[in-house]
């Protein structure tokens, strides 16, 4: 099989319209391209679900905060086709800027309260650009799922209340967040870090580590949960916080009485590489047989389904090429 690539509009409608035909659930990826093995994981994922999947690559301008953050991001179509191929997906999806916005954009998509705080609050405008950018994706693949990494809770949950708000007929599926061998989870932006940055990048992940220690131990004060967890942020001054937060899983409010599960999260600046994680965590309880939980994207997560607390074997080891 051979990846198809397609930059219009109107050949992937055209496409998609002959495999939808056939009886093929399609599935979408959505990326900003720069591939990296977390999203290698939503690839085989959808290839595993369904019968013909779509990843798009589309650097979208109007999810930026800062012009230089945005000309900075990596692209490489020719390497994105290569992981694609290899990974078994049907379509890249690759349009221009002019494709996607052939006129100044006049109507958006913003879902309120879930982005008051987190990255929302400190990106003003950020959510409003992602779930337009998805909604436009949706409306033009119609897929019968979309893919979205957990790494990037929050923006997970938004799309996931769009979608079930506006009776959006596609399922959006969570996938677990990749992380290195020693825990920085994935990101396009790690490519940024020179080895001294990479070295230190990984002190957000051990901050939530120890947050979640914590919180395993019976701590249930939030403002004690995040002043131990930033210990470990405080002692590399070349790092700067940018938030850590202890929040409601579904509607991503801040708490300040740990009573069940939570999530917690941060966002650093390593020189001028912002980069962000999160845990979902709570008070260590016996096993019972109680009822499915649900994760921060509102979607129902059995017990045991949750994202592994190491780093599995499945992670990759750093610096392997995708």
């Amino acid at each position: 099989m051979s990846v198809k690539l397609i930059s219009t509009i109107a050949k992937l409608r055209e496409h998609l319209k002959r495999e939808k035909a056939t009886g093929a659930i399609v599935g979408l990826v959505p990326t900003m391209g720069a591939l990296h093995a977390g999203h290698t994981r939503l690839i085989d994922q959808a290839v595993q679900e369904c019968g013909h999947v779509v990843v798009t690559l589309f650097v979208n301008p109007i999810q930026f905060n800062q012009q230089g953050d945005y000309q900075r991001y990596p692209r490489n179509v020719d390497d994105d086709l290569e992981v694609c191929e290899r990974q078994g997906a049907h379509v890249l999806f690759a349009p221009s800027l002019e494709e996607m916005y052939p006129d100044e954009q006049r109507a958006f998509v913003e879902v309120t309260h879930l982005g008051d705080h987190l990255c929302g609050e400190h990106r003003p405008g950020h959510f409003r650009g992602v779930t337009t950018v998805v909604m436009k994706l949706f409306n033009i693949a119609q897929p019968d799922r979309a893919y979205f990494g957990e790494k990037d809770a929050q923006q997970l949950a938004l799309i996931s209340r769009m979608a079930g708000d506006l009776n959006l007929p596609v399922t959006i599926v969570p996938v677990a967040t990749v992380r290195e061998h020693d825990g920085l989870a994935l990101s396009s932006r790690n490519k940024r870090l020179d080895p001294e940055q990479r070295r230190v990048a990984v002190v957000l992940y051990e901050a939530l580590r120890a947050g979640e220690a914590a919180i395993a131990r019976g701590a249930c004060n939030s403002g004690e949960v995040i002043k131990e967890a930033r210990r470990a942020i405080d002692q590399h001054p070349e790092v700067r916080l940018e938030y850590f937060e202890v929040v409601d899983p579904e509607q991503l409010q801040p708490v300040s009485e740990i009573r069940g599960p939570v999530r917690i999260a941060g966002a650093i600046w390593v020189g001028s590489t912002r980069l962000i994680d999160n845990l979902l965590c709570g008070p260590v309880q016996e096993p019972t047989q109680g009822p499915a939980s649900r994760s921060a994207a509102g979607r129902v997560k059995e017990p045991g389904k949750e994202p592994a607390k190491e780093p599995s074997q499945e992670n990759i080891k750093e610096n392997v090429p995708v």
